[in-house]
């Protein structure tokens, strides 16, 4: 019931369990992926309805990627996407690389522990919702794939994926398929049909009509691939013909000319079982098309599938931000694209090869080869960086006759020498290697080569980024205060946290300012924007609000002077501020807000709610606005947390729910460490795991009398 691509093997009741699932749910295909145990990956495991190659681009999943068994994985809930066209919307990544017409559900594999996901998919003939039927059978179906999966380790068992994902076949239970029963597959699907293909592309099956048109003898064409043993059936487009039919289940059909000038129409049924094909001469001749003419000196094109892996892998490309996720990108999935053991990802800085990240090779080895000059001959390396063509090494005496100490230092079979230039610049070098030797065939060099430079822009990207972010990420460090002064009587804790998308900065920020013994301001504010200029505004607030307090303003008069500063500088951004004015010895509280959410009060009951403090306009709106002032007692146990909006700011939330659903876990929250009072608030805050916004917190609790 089970195989590799070899001889079929028993892989036990997880199989089963697995294929039962496919079937009972009318799955076309299905996808087991388990947790790897030492990285945050994905790997499949089993795969149901498909060959192994059709998987490829996903045979290992990042937990950070953006995909559905990966977000089934991370929240710990089931995915649904009915449609294409919501897939679409929801992953464009997977619909890239899966441009077929399909539903598909990601369901977590939950039992003692989270194992990893359940994929199955479906043709898009099936409706375009999940009954609560449904959803039950594929939940119970995961608990008993993961009580299976702990009976296994139990035992002792681990799951082997070294040699790629098992294949097991959900309905039938045959081992492989005979030339006479998929002759009878064939009878039973369509009525004098003319040949047979199992779900990996080869013939099973081939009448006489269907070897007259094709040209060929059964012979030559049983067990072969149609573009392998018909040449003028090599092309991408035809395969991916193929591919629709599997993936989607639906009739396919496509014209073809066969040298040179007989146009045959193929249509293709596919099933769970294989592919009924009908081939029937063509009644009118389609236009002429370069496909059908080649000679024997054409350039074999791509695969297909390698197609649709370079373009998945290109999408993944333009989604790495620093150099590290280029590094993790091209060690989780572009290294078992080739089925490569061993990485090392280096960059040209100053005339030297310096390694930025590797995989597969000892840190000695990593240390004998860091830092080579770019005019080395120890490796081939710096001379494929120089000439900006690749060198491919199929064994370790073809390397040795030209660089003899090379394959001693690390010990591999086979290299991939990739050159990563951009626009005649040399950017680094990506070496793919391998722990047996290979030979690389001249289309797998065209597609190594190309998603080379893809690399290579991501790279140079990618450098950029990590410069600007640590450039930006020091500066607002600088602007931030390190530490809060200590205030008699005042317990205070504070937390920034950038967004999660862009440079990792922002405008948000906070103060507390020690006014003499018995006096002390705390200060919030946002300015507009996530990137340089606003931290560098947000610092010149920060200076100007500390400016006019220490030289005893009240808070309306600090606002006022911070708002003309503002339009005199004319940033073109604006600042929201809320500015409190703390007296201990009157133990009043006096505010002032410049556009700004209002505080949180929470008394020593724990009643809690925000303090209604009357805004004036952003700063650097208006340079004569003013801005009301409010006044609280300062009562003994009195709790203020202040705040940005990246806290409660959420799309299709209104604010004023979120202020009040934060009230309601401040007045819950364990006053005792302020700090963990901050990560309790940020936890269930609505802002969730990706922030669109950064974030400031300020928690001032007075203390007096404990």
């Amino acid at each position: 019931m089970t195989s590799t691509g070899d001889p079929a093997t028993d892989a036990g009741e997880l199989d089963a369990a697995f294929a039962e699932t496919v079937r009972r749910t009318g799955a076309s295909i299905g996808a087991l992926y388990l947790l790897a145990p030492d990285e945050p990956v994905l790997c499949l495991d089993v795969l149901c309805g498909a060959p192994a190659e059709f998987a490829a681009p996903w045979a290992r999943v990042p937990l950070a990627a953006p995909a559905p068994v990966a977000d089934a994985v991370r929240h710990g809930r089931m995915v649904w996407l009915g449609s294409q066209d919501e897939i679409v919307r929801s992953y464009p990544r997977t619909a890239m690389a899966l441009p077929y017409p399909l539903a598909l559900v990601a369901a977590p594999v939950i039992g003692v522990r989270l194992w990893g996901a359940l994929l199955l998919m479906w043709p898009a003939t099936r409706p375009p919702y999940m009954t609560g039927r449904e959803r039950g059978h594929i939940e119970s179906s995961c608990r008993r794939l993961a009580r299976l999966l702990e009976e296994d380790a139990g035992r002792g068992g681990a799951p082997d994926r070294g040699g790629g994902p098992r294949v097991v076949q959900a309905g039938t239970g045959r081992t492989s398929v005979s030339p006479a029963s998929a002759a009878a597959d064939f009878v039973e699907r369509l009525p004098g049909g003319s040949c047979a293909l199992d779900l990996e592309g080869h013939f099973t099956y081939v009448d006489s009509g269907a070897c007259r048109l094709l040209g060929q003898d059964a012979g030559r064409l049983l067990g072969t691939l149609p573009w392998q043993s018909l040449r003028w059936l090599d092309d991408p487009t035809y395969e991916d013909r193929y591919r629709a039919a599997v993936i989607s289940r639906e009739p396919v059909s496509f014209t073809a000319c066969r040298p040179p000038d007989q146009w045959l129409e193929f249509h293709l049924y596919p099933d769970a079982s294989g592919i009924s094909v009908r081939i029937v001469p063509s009644g009118a001749q389609p236009p002429p098309s370069p496909a059908s003419r080649r000679s024997a000196s054409t350039v074999i094109p791509a695969r297909a599938g390698q197609l649709y892996q370079l373009t998945h892998l290109a999408a993944a490309l333009t989604e790495v931000v620093g150099v590290q996720d280029v590094i993790d990108l091209v060690a989780d999935q572009i290294m078992p694209a080739f089925g490569a053991q061993g990485l090392v990802l280096s960059t040209a800085d100053a005339g030297r090869l310096r390694i930025n990240g590797h995989r597969g090779y000892a840190p000695h080895t990593i240390e004998r080869l860091d830092g080579l000059p770019l005019d080395t001959d120890f490796t081939p390396a710096g001379r494929a960086l120089s000439s900006g063509i690749p060198a491919f090494f199929s064994d370790p005496d073809e390397m040795r006759r030209i660089y003899p100490e090379a394959p001693q230092i690390s010990g591999k079979q086979a290299w991939a020498f990739l050159p990563l230039i951009i626009s005649g610049r040399p950017v680094g070098c990506c070496v793919l290697s391998y722990d047996d030797p290979r030979e690389f065939p001249a289309e797998e060099r065209a597609v190594m080569t190309s998603l080379a430079g893809l690399v290579a822009q991501a790279l140079d990207r990618a450098r950029l980024y990590d410069v600007k972010h640590d450039l930006a990420h020091g500066l607002q460090q600088a602007l931030l205060p390190r530490t809060l002064p200590a205030v008699t009587g005042l317990r205070v804790a504070a937390r920034y946290l950038p967004a999660t998308r862009g440079m990792d900065i922002g405008g948000d920020f906070y103060d507390l300012i020690r006014l003499g013994d018995t006096a002390a301001a705390a200060v919030i504010g946002d300015v507009q924007g996530h990137d340089v200029a606003a931290a560098a505004l947000m610092g010149q607030v920060r200076t100007g609000v500390h400016a006019h307090a220490t030289r005893g303003a009240t808070p309306g008069q600090i606002l006022s002077g911070t708002n003309r500063l503002l339009t005199y500088l004319g940033p073109d951004l604006f600042t929201s501020c809320l500015y409190a004015h703390l007296d201990f010895a009157r133990r009043r509280v006096t505010l002032a807000s410049a556009g700004h959410p209002p505080a949180l009060l929470r008394l020593p009951d724990g009643a809690t709610r925000p303090l209604d403090v009357p805004p004036g306009p952003l700063l650097g709106v208006d340079p004569d606005a003013e801005f009301p002032v409010t006044e609280i007692p300062l009562t003994a146990g009195l709790m203020l947390l202040f705040y940005t909006d990246g806290l409660v700011e959420t799309p299709g939330t209104d604010i004023e729910d979120s202020i009040a659903r934060l009230a309601r876990h401040l007045s819950q929250a364990d006053d005792r460490d302020l700090d963990r009072l901050i990560d309790d608030l940020l936890a269930r805050s609505a802002a969730g795991e990706r922030r669109t916004d950064d974030i400031a917190l300020l928690v001032l609790h007075d203390d007096t009398g404990r």
